[in-house]
């Protein structure tokens, strides 16, 4: 998912540095790093960055690492610059991410001239369109093109269901069960459930539906209801059963698609970190109610970080 970035309007971060002549290797490191932040050279002066938090913490990082080899360097906010131009400054820093997005185009078409993709090189060439849409400050006219090719990948490897779209108007005001100590699935289909699908949903602990037979099962063994099908989570079968196509929610499918599965298939991170919390939240006794809030609390956040 990418972060939202406020780039106040003409305000710049310059990087000025200076490392000894001996200092070749250490020269080089802190070149590779610069490139990895998406900075600009501005002609001989140092290096240039939209001025954001995110981007005062990317320099900051990397003016301590060159004080740690006996380099100077300073950070200087800037309000204004008159040559370049604001406009032709945002246009470099454009043009730099085409020619990355061109790279990353060329491989996933090389990808998908072989057929089917494998998890781990999807994941390689998602992980690269991540790391390319950070630092896309002012939004290449590639990235579009890049996020749709990756999709392209993707959707042969989702499993198609077999059953047909749902409507929520048949889903309303209804209680739902799963198995006690909800993990990253049940959490992240819960929320989905009373977010998009039943606002006023109830939720039920228990290992056995018959217990409460007008229920709405999912994530349960053995049992109608919702539950993984093919390859696909149950946070994904809701999703594809409702026909819930918010880009958002999808990319949170993903991040819960390689937590619950524990494999690399979309290479997102997110759905790990939550995963963990919730354990070690289980771990310190807390209800399977309290899971459910606090953990859809947590995918709420994740929801809005796009």
């Amino acid at each position: 998912m990418t972060r939202v970035q406020t780039i106040k309007e003409g305000s710049w971060l310059l990087l000025i540095f200076y490392l000894p002549g001996k200092k070749a290797s250490e020269r080089v490191g802190v070149w590779r790093k610069l490139q990895a932040t998406g900075s600009l050279p501005l002609r001989n002066s140092g290096y240039l960055l939209p001025n954001t938090p995110a981007n005062q913490e990317r320099f900051a990082w990397l003016a301590t690492s060159i004080r740690s080899v006996e380099g100077e360097v300073s950070v200087l906010q800037v309000d204004a610059i008159d040559d370049p131009s604001a406009e032709e400054l945002r246009q470099s820093f454009r043009d730099e991410r085409k020619k990355d997005y061109e790279s990353l185009l060329r491989d996933i078409k090389e990808a998908g001239k072989k057929g089917q993709v494998s998890a781990s090189q999807l994941a390689r060439l998602k992980r690269r369109l991540e790391e390319i849409r950070e630092i896309d400050f002012f939004e290449s006219s590639l990235r579009g093109d890049a996020e749709k090719a990756i999709e392209s990948l993707e959707r042969p490897q989702t499993t198609r269901l077999a059953a047909g779209r749902l409507s929520v108007a048949d889903f309303r005001s209804k209680t739902w069960i799963t198995r006690p100590r909800p993990g990253i699935d049940r959490v992240s289909s819960a929320w989905l459930i009373k977010r998009f699908i039943d606002p006023k949903a109830r939720f039920l602990f228990g290992s056995d539906p018959a217990v409460h037979p007008k229920a709405i099962p999912f994530d349960m063994f053995h049992t109608h209801g919702f539950g993984h099908e093919g390859d696909l989570c149950t946070f994904e079968v809701l999703c594809a059963r409702f026909g819930i196509r918010d880009k958002a929610v999808l990319q949170i499918g993903q991040a819960i698609h390689d937590a619950d599965f524990e494999e690399p298939k979309f290479g997102r991170q997110e759905g790990l970190a939550i995963n963990r919390i919730l354990k070690g939240w289980a771990k310190q006794g807390i209800s399977d109610e309290d899971l459910l809030r606090r953990g859809a609390d947590l995918v709420e956040g994740l929801y809005h970080s796009t």
